[in-house]
């Protein structure tokens, strides 16, 4: 059937939109991406530097007070309102009202930097994301020609750069932006702009020279088997359910934990620059206490073999049982006083380390469990299990996605709707609630 006139011009003004739009997108994002991809390379780059520094130092632990009134006199004097970080781009993606200011990036890159050399525990996905909120935020003042309503797409394009950049997962990131806002809600507008962004980033931080983590699963896949994923096997299937209810429980008593830390220390110390300094006496009391370095900082690696790490949660024995309480309380208190960085690195490490310790529980191959443990409990923490599904993927690889799911989305329902983002929205509840 030949399309009619009208039909082939209509068919013509939407090519001609999409054309229009790409171009659009790619010219905004895409120098966007690459900002914030070289801003994340050398953020990287100087936390591979401080953490080699306090690996060589340990005495600086004991600087960690000292280094928290810097942290928190800084965020006194120069970061409001950049100081409410993470949330303050979602809540201007939602509502914009008086924008991002540019000194987020430089703000949050100065003080996670410090918070990691004198070892407190906090990760480096929340400083990725608001180096990539402020850039993102700075551009948007700065092009009049920027419609209101491009401002927060523009926004989700700069979380999905930090994201994507800083873990080495261009897709996961791209679906992060979009998943995070709500939940139940994904914002498809952005899907273009955050894709580009992402990979943009990702490309950029690889250009530089980064490399990322590599954690080794054993494929449940035989060798020379016709099929790329693993055939579904009860017993695992089974142990990922209740996986993802231990993960998901976990994310939910972690993102309690932290809203409750910063509300008592908010309480109790009226004085902003202090919080710092006393959650950064208690981290250097309970060192002492527990007679180990190994819960500060990111703990994806150690140049002690012993030491209880992301990656040694890979290895039968590479962990104790109680590891990921340990890590929760370190960075409950090293966040929840006021020192900055972020949460997602260090619930890959309580994830990791609690299927650690179900796998030798259970009898399960304890790197599966761990990886499932890495993504399931950011998945309920951050109430994103579509991000945390495609995150499994490009990091161990597709074989065991179907179990990498189970575990996510259990996680996801039973973690509750408040996470660790206090602007995150609820547009479509877990549950139906009863009439």
């Amino acid at each position: 059937m030949t399309p009619s006139p009208s039909g082939a011009a209509t068919i013509f003004r939407e090519l001609t939109a999409v054309v229009v739009s790409v171009a659009k997108w790619t010219a905004l994002v895409v120098p966007l991406g690459i900002a914030v991809g070289s801003c994340v390379a050398g953020f990287l780059w100087s936390l591979d530097r401080v953490t080699a520094i306090r690996f060589e130092n340990p005495w600086l632990i004991w600087l960690l007070p000292v280094a928290g009134a810097g942290i928190g006199w800084l965020c006194v004097r120069v970061g409001r309102p950049a100081d409410a970080g993470n949330n303050l781009i979602l809540d201007e993606i939602h509502e914009p009202g008086g924008g991002v200011p540019l000194r987020m990036a430089p703000l949050i890159f100065v003080t996670t930097v410090l918070t990691h050399l004198f070892g407190g525990s906090a990760g480096r996905e929340g400083t990725a994301v608001q180096m990539g909120g402020g850039i993102a935020g700075g551009l948007a003042k700065r092009i009049p020609w920027l419609g209101r309503e491009d401002v927060p797409t523009l926004l989700l394009a700069g979380v999905a750069a930090g994201f994507g950049g800083v873990f080495g997962t261009p897709v996961a990131g791209m679906i992060f932006a979009m998943e995070v806002l709500a939940i139940g809600r994904m914002r498809y507008v952005a899907i273009l702009p955050c894709l580009l962004a992402s990979l943009t980033a990702d490309w950029t931080c690889s250009a530089w020279g980064i490399a990322h983590t590599h954690y080794h699963v054993a494929s449940l896949v035989p060798a020379g088997s016709a099929s790329a994923v693993a055939s579904l096997d009860a017993t695992l299937l089974a142990w990922a359910a209740v996986g993802g209810l231990a993960f998901g429980l976990t994310s939910r008593a972690f993102a309690a934990a932290t809203h409750g830390a910063q509300w008592l220390f908010r309480s109790l110390v009226t004085t902003a620059v202090l919080r710092p300094v006393i959650g950064g006496a208690i981290i250097v009391a309970l060192v002492q206490l527990l007679g180990t370095h190994d819960y500060l900082g990111l703990g994806v690696t150690s140049p002690d073999p012993g030491a209880v790490t992301i990656v040694s949660a890979f290895e039968a024995g590479g962990a104790e049982s109680w590891s990921w309480l340990a890590k929760l309380v370190f960075t409950v208190i090293t966040i929840g006083s006021g020192f900055k960085g972020g949460e997602v690195t260090p619930l890959f490490f309580i994830g990791a380390t609690l299927g650690n310790a179900l796998g030798m529980l259970g009898g399960v191959p304890v790197d599966f469990m761990a990886s499932l443990g890495f993504v399931a409990v950011f998945a309920g923490a951050a109430n994103t299990p579509l991000a945390c599904i495609v995150m499994a993927v490009e990091l161990f690889g597709g074989e065991c996605i179907a179990y990498h799911a189970v575990a996510c989305v259990v996680a996801y329902l039973v973690s509750g709707h408040a996470g660790i983002y206090h602007a995150q929205r609820v547009d479509t509840p877990k549950r139906r609630r009863r009439p």
